[in-house]
This record gives C-alpha cells, structure tokens and sequence, in this order.
C-alpha cells in the first residue's frame, strides 16, 4: 500500500511532543494530537493502522489523518497548536447601550395584561421599541442571564 503521508519524528520532536504531552496546560484536544503524532511515529518500527491509533488514542479516524496530514504539510509547531482567528465569527449584537436597554425593559413593569415579563415577551418588546432591528429570544436570554437576572 502506497501512503502520502509519512511520520518520522525526529529525537528532539518526540521529547517535545511528550513534555507537551504531560504538560498540565496541555488541552485534550493538543494531547490528543500528541498521542496520535507519537503512534503514528514509523521511526519506532511498525505502526498501526489509523483505525487502531485511533482506538488507542480515543480520537475518530478522520482525526487520525487531519493530524498526520497536518504534522506532513504544516509542521509540527502548527499541528500542535489551535490556530487563531483573525476576528470572531460574527459580532455581537448586543453592544453595551443596547444590553442596557434591554435590562432597563426586563427590570420595567411587565406589559399590561402579563403578571411578568418572558423571554419571548422582551424579544417582541426588544423589537417593536427598535432597540434591535431583529434579534433572536436566546440572545435575549443570554444577555439576562450574563447580568445574573432571572425572569422567574
């Protein structure tokens, strides 16, 4: 069987990987690269397949591969390491005057009819009073629960 992809860590490589490894910093997500890179490692003589690194390490297949393709292509610095985002995924909608408003609404008196305000109330409330232009019920609710205000 003819592989693309090929491991053979260096002494210095693998003395770094299981100092990392050990780390009590190490997240499992990096010690499981660790281990994955450390099995996979054909400078120990024969390794397994990735269906049994896999196993052994407690990680999918795909894992597997994406670790020993990255560990071939972008080195090992970039394997074992999450890489940054440039900028979150998308802004918050709530901004510090517009979280201020919605808490000023939940602490009001509840609309008349309605014993207290709900989750969904605020959300139609936030909306009519154009606080936001549309705004979904659990931004609402985790924007109270942020501030530590329950509507109980």
């Amino acid at each position: 069987m003819n592989k693309k992809y090929e491991i053979q860590l260096q002494v210095e490589e693998r003395q770094w990987i299981e100092q990392l490894l050990h780390s009590i910093s190490t997240s499992k997500g990096i010690r499981n690269r660790c281990l994955v890179l450390l099995l996979a490692d054909e400078s120990q003589g024969v390794i397994p397949t990735h269906a049994e690194i896999a196993r052994r390490a407690g990680v999918s297949q795909v894992t597997v591969h994406n670790t020993v393709r990255d560990y071939c292509t972008r080195g090992i610095q970039e394997t074992l390491r999450y890489r940054d985002r440039a900028e979150p995924a998308r802004p918050s909608q709530v901004t510090g005057e517009v979280e201020a408003r919605i808490i000023a609404l939940a602490c009001s008196e509840p609309p008349k009819g309605y014993a207290r305000w709900t989750v969904r109330l605020l959300t139609r409330r936030v909306i009519e009073l154009n606080i936001l232009e549309s705004v979904g019920r659990e931004t609402i609710r985790t924007t109270l629960k942020k501030q530590g205000l329950s509507l109980t």
